[in-house]
């Protein structure tokens, strides 16, 4: 008879009855999650409390790390082990105060049985919220069930409330009567037939989606499986941030400067140094800028109509940040970049739609979103956002509740006030770029935008639409709030129509948000409308959200 050497059956221990584990993921980079860790550390203890307080015990499933000086899963490996040794069946709280990277835990997540609550500070300067939304969104696309919470007082009635029915049912929802199904939506005929007509061009003509690199920060909930996708018309491009380096490497320094005079002659300032580990120095910009060169050549080398930079990973140990090459791409009115023998110029007039942090949700969304606004002659450029945080304006200015829309470095000038003379670029922070690079960084300028996001749910390419406002704040409410998040990142002061800040996160399967702007409030309406149409035609799943505007006209 053969023997064989059949493993071990390991059974975790039990947790007791009234006892609910607790993991904390982290980031992959050793300074943020050392950073962070004073935060995290105070959101557990008041959370601790707050258990403790409903009659149950939390537990932390993994320890604090005395070598690495943090108490965070630190990484996929890591992630699997903590998971391997925990009760299948415990009730399972996933706290987070700061960004984390989704694809540590989200493996143990999927095969957890217990219940499983997810729970965020409410804080700018500690993302949690930001970080909780992503693993909402990858979760969401798993099809994994959980719950999620979010507060700034753990001992606010409403969160209290909720964490004892989590504690006694296993799950908690909130409610989303502001979602509204598209077969509830008259569409006007125009909108339609335009929508319908550029979904049917896409998908006959088809365009060629550029990936440098994917599944950027552990987001899982930002790849698009190509059996999604590709009905769309879109086709994966699948190319490495290798290439981007090498093209990197090959631009001329005169061509790179040509570029930052360019800008500068439109009034960009640059805030640089002399001192590499802090500053923004010259060396950084010479190299961002014949990055820039080098992305615009490669897709059109590839016939891209979309490209993704993966940002932060992989490029971040041999070149600055890719933020200035990202926002100046999705502008229409950019440095020209010709071609390597100088024969043409290169997607002249136009901008090569990026989709930060290859998001490809972000991706499609902003492909078809610069088609279509193209056609309607509404401001084709277009951007994602994180939905970082929100606070009301203690200046009274504006009544209304006021998200902080920050993307992670750059958005394109035309949104900002002034434009490119109302741009600035500042190093990125050393904890997350040792190489540095600057920002592409504004405020944006009052106006209607439509926002939305394209997320994956059921094993369906879903899309959210809805409509806001920018709106101007006082100079120190604005600086108030880039203190209180990132002020080297372009900000957005965005009021949702018709969506409360608690009805966005019930709702959003994303830590992204696309924006673009309209020339009125009619024309954004017409615009949202008409990509509901065109996402519809594509076979997305659509819905549209809150109001129209502020008094509420509904759809």
């Amino acid at each position: 008879m053969d023997t064989y050497a059949i493993p071990e059956k390991v059974k975790p221990a039990k947790a007791g009855k009234k006892q609910v584990l607790l993991v904390a993921n982290g980031d992959l980079r050793l300074t943020a999650n050392q950073r962070c860790w004073a935060a995290q550390q105070e959101m557990e203890a008041e959370l601790t409390k707050a258990v403790a307080e409903a009659g149950h015990e939390l537990v932390r499933a993994h320890q604090f790390k005395p070598a690495e000086q943090h108490g965070f899963i630190g990484s996929q490996k890591e992630g699997m082990q903590v998971f391997a040794s925990i009760d299948p069946d415990a009730p399972l709280i996933v706290a987070e105060a700061v960004w984390q990277y989704s694809h540590h835990i989200l493996h143990g997540l999927i095969t957890h049985r217990g219940p499983i609550l997810t729970v965020a500070n409410w804080s700018g300067t500690w993302p949690g919220l930001v970080g909780m939304l992503n693993l909402n969104g990858s979760l969401t696309k798993a099809r994994t069930k959980y719950s999620s919470l979010w507060t700034e007082n753990f001992t606010a009635k409403p969160f209290v409330k909720n964490l004892n029915r989590w504690l006694k049912k296993g799950s908690v929802s909130h409610p989303t009567d502001h979602v509204v199904r598209l077969k509830d939506v008259k569409i006007p005929s125009n909108e339609r037939k335009l929508g319908e007509a550029l979904a049917s061009q896409l998908q006959r003509d088809k365009a060629i989606m550029g990936v440098f690199d994917e599944g950027c920060m552990g987001m899982f909930n930002a790849i698009i499986p190509d059996h999604l996708l590709n009905p769309t018309g879109v086709y994966k491009e699948r190319l490495s941030q290798s290439a981007l380096y090498y093209e990197t490497t090959r631009v001329s320094d005169d061509e790179a400067r040509a570029v930052r005079r360019w800008m500068e002659e439109r009034g960009m300032k640059f805030r640089t140094g002399t001192v590499h580990e802090q500053d923004l120095t010259d060396q950084q910009l010479l190299l961002q800028c014949k990055m820039y060169i080098a992305a615009v050549r490669i897709a059109d080398d590839y016939g891209c109509h979309t490209i993704g930079i993966q940002y932060q990973q992989g490029l971040k140990d041999l070149l600055p940040a890719s933020d200035l090459v990202e926002g100046t791409l999705n502008n229409g009115d950019r440095p020209p970049v010709r071609s390597r023998d100088g024969s043409r110029v290169l997607y002249e007039g136009e901008p090569v739609p990026h989709f930060n942090e290859v998001d490809e949700c972000a991706g499609l969304d902003g492909l078809m979103t610069y088609r279509l606004h193209k056609a309607m002659g509404q401001p084709v450029e277009n951007t994602l956002h994180d939905l970082r945080w929100g606070d009301w304006d203690p200046t009274g200015t504006v009544e209304d509740y006021v998200w902080v829309f920050l993307i992670s470095g750059s958005a394109p000038p035309a949104h900002f006030v002034d434009g490119w003379a109302g741009a600035s670029s500042e190093r990125q922070p050393a904890m997350y770029f040792p190489s540095g690079g600057g920002t592409l960084k504004g405020i944006s300028k009052p106006g209607e935008i439509v926002w939305s996001r394209v997320y994956v749910a059921d094993g369906k390419l879903k899309m959210d639409i809805g409509r806001a406002g920018v709106v101007e704040l006082p100079a120190e409410e604005t600086e108030r709030r880039w203190q209180a998040t990132t002020p080297q990142w372009p900000i957005m002061h965005a009021v949702t129509y018709g969506v409360s800040r608690d009805q966005m996160m019930a709702r959003h399967k994303s830590n992204h948000i696309q924006v673009a702007y309209a020339n009125s409030a009619a024309e954004a309406d017409n615009a949202a409308l008409a990509k509901a149409a065109m996402a519809d035609a594509l076979g997305l799943e659509v819905a549209l959200c809150g109001t129209r505007n502020k008094k509420g006209k509904s759809w």
